[in-house]
């Protein structure tokens, strides 16, 4: 036990480190005037959640990189939902913990970080002249349910799973040299970052599940479950739609049952279920909502 303390401290050493090293600031980073490429799409098309259905072959070329602006902007405004909750849950975590400790010194850097993160979103939401895609209320009393009570493996693998579906999508993006500059730059600065951020979820989940009990891990997974699917459906608000001209229920439709879309998803949750799936986080009822969203 020992051994796995001083392992878990020598994480965050690094860390913390890696954070001097390479630490980024939007605001100075970015060119935020800089026009936009005519034409050129926002993620790749065949990751839109329309992409291969009829809806999608009857939009122009100009509709169709609207409609990955508007999805981006969605998955971005669903970024900063989730940040914000983690956010609180690091502080509050924080609040007892031993502020002498490296673990503690790494999780207000998270917080750091997490703060312009969520200003570049916020900025990029405004440099692309889209509306901010709000979580539903449903949703909204989630989210103040999990920042205010999640601990342990629930607060860890909700932090993973938010964090690693957002960066698949990402690590593809940054790669595109066909893509919007713009998407391309966000999502290298958050990639960078949120590797790290993704290492020390994982070595505080491992730690966090050997220390529950059976009832407290049957509780994880339900939660666990629920946050997954709730992520996966804040992804695309059916509201994006209407920004070409698509009532939002009938996109919202076409887009669950698309099979690419449904690819898409478990392509993007993969990593993570897996990872969770080998920690003893996705089974039972909590597997049920994976399935139903679409993830597994």
């Amino acid at each position: 036990m020992e051994a796995a303390e001083t392992e878990r401290a020598a994480v965050a050493e690094r860390l913390l480190m890696s954070s001097l090293r390479t630490s980024y600031d939007p605001t100075v980073e970015i060119d935020w005037d800089a026009p936009h490429t005519p034409g050129a799409y926002w993620l790749p098309p065949q990751r839109s959640s329309l992409y291969g259905t009829p809806l999608w072959e009857q939009l122009s070329d100009e509709q169709r990189v609207a409609l990955t602006k508007h999805e981006v902007a969605s998955a971005a405004s669903a970024g900063l939902w989730f940040e914000t909750i983690l956010m609180q849950m690091l502080i509050r975590e924080y609040y007892r913990a031993d502020p002498t400790s490296r673990q503690a010194q790494y999780a207000l850097t998270e917080v750091a970080d997490e703060c312009r993160h969520s200003i570049m979103f916020g900025r990029l939401i405004e440099a692309m002249g889209c509306p901010v895609y709000r979580a539903s209320t449903v949703d909204h009393h989630l989210g103040r349910f999990l920042k205010a009570t999640a601990s342990g493996p629930r607060m860890y693998a909700a932090i993973l799973i938010a964090e690693e579906i957002l960066d698949a999508f990402q690590r593809e993006i940054m790669a595109d040299e066909s893509l919007q500059p713009l998407i391309r730059m966000v999502s290298r600065i958050h990639v960078v970052e949120e590797a790290r951020h993704v290492r020390f979820a994982r070595e505080e989940l491992a730690a966090a599940v050997a220390a529950t009990g059976p009832v407290g891990l049957a509780y994880a997974r339900l939660l666990v479950g629920r946050a997954a699917s709730t992520i996966a459906n804040r992804l695309v608000h059916p509201d994006v739609y209407a920004a070409v001209g698509i009532p939002p229920a009938v996109g919202r439709a076409a887009a669950s049952a698309n099979p690419h879309w449904r690819a898409t998803l478990r392509w993007s949750a993969k990593r993570v279920h897996d990872h969770l799936a080998d920690a003893g986080l996705v089974a039972g009822p909590g597997r049920l909502l994976w399935a139903r969203a679409g993830l597994i």
